[in-house]
């Protein structure tokens, strides 16, 4: 009989975050020795990142580090892939109610001097619960810029969502205005469709849906994008297998909605009077910063309360191990991404 020898070393190091501590796992068995992934690992750009994690753990420094149950390495008998996921209730940042395990770019920027991020991933599931009547209901977003001074607004949001009992879902990316003067109460995303449908096509009740989207993207199928910010013009890329390759032009530096609200904002943000209008120069000068990840948008607020952004979801007060169980969390898993300067547009 053969004799197995497990040999497992611990070791604990500190890190600067919330819960301080992380757990590095090696076993070996008859003699091989196998080394836990981390994500940095997979997406060697790790050091030019923070995280928060759907918990409220804060992490500064990403390499050669994991959250359990929250960041980490998950093999599909493929590949490897990075595993953010979040709770619908748990501990996030102070400009925001809904949870995320989510990085932000370490380094700022300003729209004229731009970058570039992109991402390839395959979203493994979205809130089951929700109101179907809010935009916000079982959606995720999966990539940002978000203004790091001003208003902190986020000229963009790339957003993947699906109602229960379809199979397929919707790709579309937002554009959050950077309301003119001191007050921002009535700033509204502008939505655009990728494939599927925009934030806008909503349920005409709580419990029942809009058609399913003949060109949406399953749970589990991959997709990638391209965020390219030149001399503050965004340059937007999507693409899938079997899909229509997606590209949008938007400035950052000109405002196109200084006048008059668009007819889709009128009708959605309606009920909540948000009726804003956007300053002439946009995000120009602001300083900006990429985030990558799982930013849920489910939380457990009355719909009443905000019929665009309160998703009234499942949240078990808070018990993530029960939200984990019971459908009530994102998960998003990334295989590629890269990090950096923006470039020139392709003709």
């Amino acid at each position: 009989m053969k004799k197995i020898i497990f040999t497992v070393f611990i070791f604990t190091a500190i890190v600067a975050c919330k819960k301080n501590s992380k757990t590095n796992i090696k076993t070996e068995v008859s003699g091989k020795e196998t080394a836990v992934k981390y994500p940095s690992d997979v997406l060697p750009f790790m050091n030019e990142w923070s995280i928060l994690c759907g918990d409220g753990t804060k992490i500064k420094d990403l390499v050669k580090v994991e959250h359990n149950g929250f960041f980490y390495v998950e093999n599909d008998g493929k590949e490897d892939w990075v595993v953010y996921k979040t709770p619908n209730s748990g501990t996030t940042s102070r400009t925001s109610s809904n949870t995320r395990t989510e990085m932000g770019q370490k380094k700022h920027w300003k729209t004229m001097e731009g970058g570039k991020l992109t991402g390839t991933l395959k979203v493994q599931h979205v809130s089951t619960s929700g109101d179907a009547r809010v935009a916000a209901s079982y959606s995720v977003v999966v990539g940002q810029i978000h203004g790091t001074e001003g208003h902190e607004n986020e000229p963009l949001k790339i957003y993947y969502k699906k109602f229960p009992g379809h199979t397929k879902g919707s790709v579309f990316w937002n554009y959050e205005i950077n309301t003119a003067g001191e007050d921002n109460s009535g700033r509204w995303d502008f939505s655009t469709a990728v494939w599927g449908d925009d934030f806008s096509v909503i349920g005409e009740t709580p419990n029942t849906y809009p058609e399913e989207p003949k060109d949406g993207i399953a749970l589990g199928e991959e997709f990638s994008y391209e965020v390219n910010v030149y001399k503050g013009i965004m340059y937007l890329t999507f693409t899938s297998k079997g899909h229509e390759t997606k590209t949008f032009t938007k400035s950052l530096i000109k405002s196109e909605f200084t006048k008059e609200l668009p007819e889709q904002i009128k009708r959605l943000y309606a009920s909540i009077g948000r009726d804003g209008l956007e300053r002439e120069s946009a995000y120009a000068g602001e300083l900006q910063n990429f985030k990558q990840g799982a930013y849920n948008q489910t939380n457990g607020k009355k719909p009443e309360d905000n019929m665009v952004w309160s998703t009234g979801s499942d949240t078990y007060n808070g018990d993530i191990a029960k939200q984990f169980a019971n459908g009530s969390y994102a998960e998003v898993w990334f295989k590629e991404g890269t990090l950096g300067k923006g470039t020139p547009p392709k003709n």
